[in-house]
């Protein structure tokens, strides 16, 4: 596995966040937040040592927030972020890992499985880079310095792009030293890790993040609007007719039977979105597409799925976790697990780490076991702000 260093900037004044100190050392349930980002890289598989870039005059206070991690000396920063990185590049130069993950100190709710994920992706062959990012759902407006909308952008393609940037050591090492010989003009331009690697002509790959990872800039963003979380549970049956393949989760699984149901009858989807409902309250899948209503037949089921995730948005509301559990003796879910996970992640617009996907037998007894059916069950977690 490769070796890769967390380098954590932490250099910076939060001049916007306000307050006594910088944004990275106020406090957040009673440590440092810069501390928690460390703790964030900690166990991580593959991260095998963390370097902190600091701002001279802040040791005191680094040291309170990374005391008895047993980290290296802390790296002076530079007057920007980017001299920042390269002073922390330069100090882990005499002893090169193979990859680098760059993170921001103020982001300190990243998950472990987004930066592993960063990390997989930026040890695949050919790629030199990984971001990870949200793709964009906001309409954009570009407008003019008196304030009037003078185009709207198109959001297709474009993400927001997060920390960690994970890198191949030498390659961003040296994209970093191309960039600290450019003008004052064109290196401030050079907004992030990203955008100095694509300078240098290097691959960088997307990674879907998560609204987790947002990035403390106020002294607001220490205070999440209090919430609560709701769960509700879903259950659906259909029976088999003549067919040659099976709706679940989205994807089509050959089998020598279909299911039977006024709309494609994917029973998986239809208890998702039964659950999903049950979190707010809004009735089930037939009151919202009565299967009296012919133009429901044949409708994909995932318009249902995606029609309960919008109403929980419309609520200011998120899908924390989808765990579905499918009754069967055939077809075989296992072989199809993955494709079924990503398909149900795509349509609620969450992390695949965030569904679950089982599936078990009734021992040949009931209805699913002669083979006369498939049943499901899910539940739902979902986060709302309270009243």
């Amino acid at each position: 596995m490769p070796r890769c260093t967390a380098l954590i900037v932490a250099a910076g004044r939060g001049s916007r966040f306000g307050g006594p100190l910088p944004k990275q050392y106020a406090l957040l349930n009673g440590h440092p937040l810069l501390r928690h980002t460390l703790l964030a890289f900690q166990g991580i598989p593959g991260i095998t040592a963390q370097r902190v870039v600091i701002a001279p005059g802040d040791g005191s206070h680094y040291a309170q927030a990374a005391d008895g991690l047993g980290l290296a000396s802390p790296v002076p920063g530079g007057i920007s972020r980017q001299q920042s990185v390269l002073h922390g590049l330069e100090a882990l130069a005499a002893d090169p890992p193979d990859l680098v993950a760059i993170h921001d100190a103020a982001r300190p709710f990243v998950r472990p499985a987004e930066i592993e994920a960063c990390l997989r992706m930026a040890a695949t062959p050919g790629i030199d880079g990984a971001v990870l990012g949200i793709p964009l759902a906001d309409t954009l407006k570009r407008v003019d310095p008196e304030g009037a909308v003078t185009e709207t952008v198109p959001r297709r393609d474009l993400w927001r792009a997060q920390t960690p940037q994970v890198f191949r050591f030498d390659a961003i090492l040296a994209a970093h030293r191309t960039a600290a010989s450019l003008g004052a003009t064109d290196a401030t331009a050079l907004t992030d890790d990203a955008a100095v690697a694509e300078r240098a002509g290097l691959k960088v790959v997307m990674v879907q993040g998560s609204e987790d990872n947002r990035k403390i800039t106020t002294m607001d963003d220490l205070h999440a609007p209090t919430t609560e979380t709701r769960t509700a549970f879903g259950f659906d049956v259909h029976g088999f007719a003549d067919g040659t393949a099976v709706m679940l989760g989205g994807i089509a699984i050959p089998h020598s039977r279909k299911l039977a149901g006024h709309s494609d009858a994917d029973v998986a989807l239809h208890a998702l979105t039964d659950a999903v409902l049950g979190t707010i309250g809004a009735g089930d899948i037939g009151k919202h597409f009565p299967p009296s209503d012919p133009q429901w037949r044949g409708a994909s089921s995932d318009r249902f799925l995606r029609h309960a995730v919008d109403l929980v948005t419309a609520r200011r509301g998120r899908i924390v976790h989808l765990d579905l559990t499918i009754v069967c003796e055939a077809p075989k879910v296992g072989p199809h697990r993955e494709a079924m996970v990503q398909s149900i992640a795509r349509i609620t617009g969450i992390a695949e780490d965030r569904v679950s996907v089982k599936a078990t037998t009734t021992e040949g007894l009931g209805f699913t076991g002669r083979r006369e059916g498939i049943a499901a069950q899910a539940v739902a977690t979902v986060e709302l702000p309270k009243d």
